[in-house]
């Protein structure tokens, strides 16, 4: 069953939004009845304001001169292991960091680690050939941009948790440690 999609931001956050990538490096917008399509095909309804960046400012982006760009809604990077199918319908299995390398092995870590790539959760773009930035689509993260790469996961840093907006806006800026 899918939630009902959150409220629509208001215009001044859209404004941000576009602000933050360029004209010339977005994408054609989806519109509403292709994410909603999109949506019910994957069990899930986007969060805000990410759900209407992708219809109404852009589809992801081209790269840019300090990132390789934000990946089209359901597209995964060239450089994405193959994990299995991706289910952003199911719940994202974290609500802490975990640095998995520093664990000691337990029997299902490998189920767990499988699940912290591929549910509850949409790619927003490689940060490199080993580290993702995801955006939480389930449960008590739904919302926050968390980094996860072949040692653990984590949510956005500086210690506050950071939504789609203010993730894009530190990295289209070029803050350290975002992307």
């Amino acid at each position: 069953m899918t939630r009902k999609p959150d409220p629509r931001p208001d215009e001044a956050v859209l404004e941000a939004l576009r602000a933050a990538v360029p004209a010339d490096r977005r994408e054609p917008p989806l519109g509403y009845a292709a994410v909603e399509a999109w949506e019910a095909e994957n069990g899930v309804a986007l969060p805000e304001p990410y759900r209407s960046f992708v219809a109404e400012v852009g589809n992801g982006s081209t790269a840019g001169p300090s990132d390789a760009g934000l990946q089209a809604l359901g597209q995964l990077p060239a450089c994405w292991a193959d994990e299995g199918p991706r289910r952003p319908g199911a719940m994202f299995p974290l609500e802490d960091e975990w640095i998995w390398e520093e664990d000691e092995p337990a029997d299902d870590e490998d189920a767990r680690i499988d699940a912290v790539f591929s549910h509850g959760s949409i790619v927003l773009c490689a940060q490199d050939d080993q580290a993702f930035w995801l955006l939480v689509t389930t449960g008590p993260q739904r919302g926050r941009v968390w980094l996860v790469t072949d040692v653990g996961a984590s949510p956005a840093p500086d210690g506050e948790p950071a939504g789609f907006a203010e993730w894009l806006r530190r990295r289209e800026a070029g803050a350290n440690g975002w992307g």
